[in-house]
């Protein structure tokens, strides 16, 4: 059973649709897209939602330089940047995780590893 056709989509023109678990056919580029604005959606609700800066050094220029570091990574449900949950679970995740620059969160996980070594 073949689940991809080439169809006529409006935004990306002759291109494979996929077929969905409703039992509807849609373009694949529009799947993807939808997907990626979602995310970044999701992104940038979860930084308000953490207080819109670095946590340790109060860095807010880049959305894309913000991450989010379980503080345990024991109770990790997930990770943040692909959860397909409710707010709420997100949320809950979130509680667990400080928001931090790339550069603090490198430099943490570097404190973390050097103390691993040491033992």
């Amino acid at each position: 059973m073949n689940n991809i056709e080439i169809k006529e989509c409006k935004t990306h023109g002759t291109t494979e649709f996929v077929l969905r678990n409703d039992g509807r056919y849609r373009c694949k580029k529009c799947s993807v897209d939808a997907v990626h604005k979602r995310r970044h959606k999701l992104k940038d609700k979860a930084i308000e939602y953490k207080g819109s800066k670095c946590e340790k050094c109060g860095y807010n220029k880049s959305k894309r330089a913000l991450s989010f570091h379980h503080l345990d990574p024991n109770e990790k449900e997930f990770a943040v940047s692909s959860a397909n949950k409710s707010w709420e679970k997100v949320k809950s995740e979130l509680d667990k995780c400080m928001l931090l620059c790339m550069n603090c969160h490198m430099e943490l996980h570097d404190e973390i590893e050097n103390s691993k070594t040491l033992v």
